[in-house]
């Protein structure tokens, strides 16, 4: 640990190198590519960012990481902030037991493992056995386990795997017994599920992309496959495909009985149509169950010859219906748990019973339900917090649920559903003392007079004097809720006198598809309006000021950031766009991105949408001559989600343009994605560069 008086020097010193007329960022060349939308030409001077396997675009993530590396590891704390976050890393992690034919399974960090390994035992008190240990899959741990599932016999177990990151999944298959790897090996897939029948599995997948656009290219015409163990790929059976409409994507899943084969299929990230085909009749076809895409429909599974769906159809908060495969057709549909002044989030059947999640301002409460709806008992929960989706047999008692908040680390419960009783069963053993803070709910008022909830957590004793560095957090959007999550890598912060917030936008889940949708399309600027007036509410509260108040977000949140810091350059001391979409005019056109239109729209479709979108861009609203926050911008190289050319060009565009004399950086992390399955080495690198950034420009002198 450095003396204080040294650290006083150091940062001031740093201050005069690292100013923004100092750093000398890497010349970016400039294009004449101009776009005409309905008349209006717009300029797209580093379209050639776009062209991410070219030796160009190579040499400049080079030279930005360079002055980015530079800046970074002078900051005098630096080293001291990643030594204390591998110190709070290093614990061992559980993930929630499940059961399946007798045996349990879980999931294990020893501490500071880059990957969680697979673990199984015979009772809860037998040894356990390592079944699968995704570390050895590559030597820099950037090989991630992306899904699994296991055969109804229990003979074997299918598990996909990502690389650095990417969203493409290659699913194998390992015989439990020996755990010895057979020979199927299915590519091309993205967020598939594995779904077993008998001696194979369903699974969607795409056709093998262009060389060397691998990820980048838009991605097209998803189809469902059946494999049977032993098969190349090649061989496999081609089971839904839609010719006329490339731009939908198709997911299988299955019963657990493995006598209902569903197919979903969705245009965008909202609504889905679903098909239904009675697997134990061998010459049965699919049935529409349901047509259109104005709604969600998620099959629970089949119980007592009935299928439970959950759906937000005609119930915004979402029900719970009952439908008689026999008869199908939605006149027929039994409404079991009706729609309530809460979302009804996720729904597990556990022991014959029925039990029910919702979100009750930003925090879960959970109720057991019997067939008929009737209501059992509420499941009492430690504090106000988040909840894990119950993991248990449908013909067993015994679940086990994970329970977390901003002050309560992850903490595992073994649930009875028959006596509505909770045990301990695995406590964190994180080195964090809850009793030192304090984890309050606000409700602030937005700009049109909406009521919008927000979490602030600090230690105890902060005075509302307005001089606390403080951290505002979102996402706002594809009706994701931000539930209290414990995290680590805070704790720095909060010890060092920050204050951490989240704030529930308009755009997220956490009141249900209204709450969704006013954060769309023709109203995507609510959710920017809400943040804004989240900051002011921090700032007039006291609880902080202009100069000691950082954003962050990440993916839409990104995208929210971008906006925000062009909109209101004044209202930040720093800003952290992570793997955002920055790029409103164009996002569409790069992989998985076209699905996003439902919450977004899109720059062709019409000039008002064109314009509404270019009105709140964020690489289109960078200014000449406007004084932006210390910013720093965070992608990967191989974030085949939010490609990372939105953040390389909305990077060159701030430090072209920025007349401040604060940072403008860029980070890009090599081997690693969107963010999912990320070692934990680069895990910690990343947050320590983070918050440091963040740190050092709030003027925080902390003590590690």
């Amino acid at each position: 640990m450095k003396h204080l008086i040294s650290i006083f020097i150091g940062m001031s010193i740093i201050t005069t190198c690292f100013s923004q007329s100092k750093i000398k960022y890497p010349p970016t060349a400039k294009g004449k590519v101009v776009d005409t939308y309905f008349g209006v030409k717009v300029a797209e001077p580093y379209r050639w960012l776009e062209n991410d396997t070219s030796k160009a675009t190579a040499t400049w993530v080079k030279a930005q990481n360079k002055v980015t590396s530079k800046y970074l590891t002078q900051i005098p704390f630096r080293d001291n902030l990643k030594k204390r976050l591998t110190a709070l890393t290093n614990y061992p992690k559980y993930g929630s037991p499940f059961k399946k034919n007798g045996v349990y399974f879980y999931f294990k960090n020893n501490g500071l493992q880059n990957q969680s390994v697979l673990y199984r035992q015979k009772t809860l008190k037998s040894e356990p056995e390592l079944l699968l240990d995704p570390n050895t899959l590559s030597a820099d741990g950037t090989v991630a386990l992306a899904n699994l599932a296991f055969s109804k016999d229990g003979k074997y177990l299918g598990y996909s795997i990502a690389r650095s990151g990417s969203d493409w999944n290659e699913i194998f298959v390992m015989d439990i017994e020996s755990k010895k790897l057979l020979s199927d090996h299915i590519k091309w897939s993205k967020s598939s599920e594995i779904n077993w029948q008998g001696n194979g599995f369903y699974y969607s997948a795409f056709d093998a992309p262009e060389p060397g656009k691998e990820y980048s290219n838009k991605n097209e015409y998803e189809k469902v496959y059946f494999h049977t163990i032993g098969q190349d790929q090649k061989q496999d059976k081609l089971v839904y495909e839609d010719k006329q409409h490339p731009l939908r994507e198709c997911y299988a899943g299955i019963t657990d009985d493995e006598k209902f084969l569903f197919i979903s299929i969705t245009e965008t990230t909202t609504g889905n149509s679903l098909l239904m085909k009675d697997l134990s009749k061998p010459e049965s076809t699919f049935i529409p169950l349901v047509t259109g895409f104005d709604n969600d429909y998620s099959v629970i599974d089949h119980v007592n010859g009935k299928i439970y769906i959950l759906t937000n159809w005609k119930a915004p908060k979402q029900r719970l219906m009952e439908i008689d495969p026999a008869n199908p057709a939605r006149e027929n549909w039994k409404e079991i748990i009706p729609e309530t002044a809460n979302v009804l989030e996720k729904v597990s059947i556990i022991g014959g019973k029925i039990l029910a999640e919702y979100m009750i301002d930003a925090t879960n409460h959970a109720y057991g339900f019997d067939f008929s709806g009737k209501k059992l008992y509420e499941v009492q929960l430690p504090t106000l917090g988040s909840l894990s989706a119950f993991s248990g047999d449908k013909d067993d008692n015994e679940a086990f649920y994970t329970f977390t908040s901003y002050t309560f680390p992850a903490t595992i419960y073994r649930f009875d559903a028959a006596k509505n009783t909770s045990e301990l069963f695995q406590k964190s053993e994180v080195s964090f003392r809850p009793e030192d803070y304090v984890s309050e709910q606000v409700f602030y008022t937005s700009k049109d007079g909406t009521r919008v909830p927000m979490s602030i957590t600090y230690k105890k004793g902060m005075k509302k004097d307005g001089k606390n560095p403080l951290m505002l957090y979102a996402y706002g959007g594809f009706n994701i809720s931000l539930n209290p999550t414990f995290s680590v890598a805070r704790i720095p912060f909060l010890e060092n006198g920050g204050i951490y917030v989240v704030a529930n936008l308009r755009g997220g889940g956490e009141y249900g598809e209204a709450w969704h949708l006013a954060g769309t399309k023709m109203k995507k600027q609510n959710v920017f309006d809400d943040f804004i007036a989240a900051a002011e509410y921090l700032i007039a509260k006291g609880y902080t000021s202009k100069k000691k108040l950082a954003i962050d977000g990440g993916s839409n949140g990104g995208l929210l950031i971008g906006a925000c810091m062009t909109q209101r350059p004044d209202l930040y001391a720093v800003a952290i766009p992570e793997v955002g979409v920055l790029d409103m005019l164009r996002y569409h056109l790069f992989t998985i991105g076209w699905s996003w239109t439902s919450d977004y729209g899109n720059s062709g479709e019409s000039k008002e949408m064109f314009e509404y979108l270019k009105g709140y861009s964020p690489l289109h609203n960078i200014r000449a001559g406007v004084k932006y926050p210390a910013t720093l911008v965070m992608t990967g190289d191989h974030d085949d989600r939010v490609v990372p050319a939105h953040s390389f060009k909305f990077a060159a565009t701030l430090q072209a343009l920025n007349a401040g004399t604060k940072p403008t950086l860029i980070r890009i992390d090599s081997k690693a994605g969107h963010g999912a399955g990320k070692p934990v080495g680069k895990v910690i690198e990343a947050q320590t560069d983070m918050w440091s950034f963040v740190m050092y420009n709030l003027g925080m002198k902390p003590t590690f």
